[in-house]
């Protein structure tokens, strides 16, 4: 069961919710909020596994209820954004929230979110399982990178990404149809990637392992990954022990 806190300052829009969540068998709504402050106090003392927040709420807004619960020694819900701003998506995902809900949304809309949460859930648990009660913390890493281009918002799943190009203060994002140019630094992508399916093989370039061909090395001596594409991405020398290491165990 996913115990959840709604917090929105509209009643109708809480209303509205809880109806349409009536019928999600493993959802459990744990209390309602209207205000930033009532929210982060309700979170203290139902520690729910999921919260549904709006963002424009009396006081503080959503992202400062997401930074006041970040800086307490207690374990952070899932958060679904409820809105009616778009021009917050990109930030919403910045603070790692599994989804982003557009008012009015419909029932199909809401269930994916919640599917969303299910499986990041089932994925803690496993990894939890791994940690062979060392206490080490979780890592959750992104399935979707979320970017503005060209007045909309796009969703790019990770598993699209071939290889990734550092640009000066951008990152080039590369799949089977095309290019994507975000400001974003190669570090803190990195860190969000699973380093299961991503590689760093050069201090400019990542590439996702299972577009992964061959390594070679050309006549200059210079050690390239080729992807299944043809495109040859450069690889570090000090890189190419490690994803020679990886190919094998793959």
């Amino acid at each position: 069961m996913i115990h959840a806190v709604i917090a929105d300052d509209e009643v109708l829009a809480r209303q509205k919710l809880r109806q349409l969540l009536r019928d999600v068998d493993d959802i459990e709504i744990v209390g309602e909020s209207a205000t930033a402050v009532e929210t982060i106090e309700l979170v203290r003392a139902a520690s729910p596994e999921l919260l549904f927040l709006d963002i424009h709420m009396p006081g503080m807004d959503g992202f400062d209820v997401v930074g006041a619960l970040s800086g307490e020694n207690l374990p952070l819900p899932r958060i679904i954004f409820t809105t009616a701003y778009d021009q917050y998506a990109v930030r919403a995902f910045e603070v790692n929230a599994v989804d982003y809900l557009l008012k009015p949304f419909t029932r199909e809309r809401l269930r994916t979110a919640i599917q969303r949460v299910r499986e990041q859930a089932g994925g803690q648990s496993q990894s939890a399982s791994h940690a062979n009660g060392s206490g080490s913390s979780v890592h959750l890493y992104t399935n979707r990178i979320i970017f503005k281009s060209r007045g909309s918002i796009l969703f790019l799943p990770v598993s699209d990404i071939r290889w990734i190009g550092a640009e000066g203060n951008y990152v080039r994002l590369c799949t089977a149809t095309g290019t994507h140019l975000l400001r974003e630094t190669m570090a803190h992508l990195q860190d969000r990637l699973d380093p299961r399916g991503f590689l760093r093989v050069h201090r400019s370039f990542i590439v996702n392992l299972k577009y992964v061909k061959e390594v070679r090395r050309e006549a200059n001596g210079d050690s390239v990954v080729v992807l299944d594409s043809g495109h040859k991405v450069a690889m570090g020398r000090s890189y190419r022990s490690l994803l020679g290491d990886r190919l094998q165990g793959s």
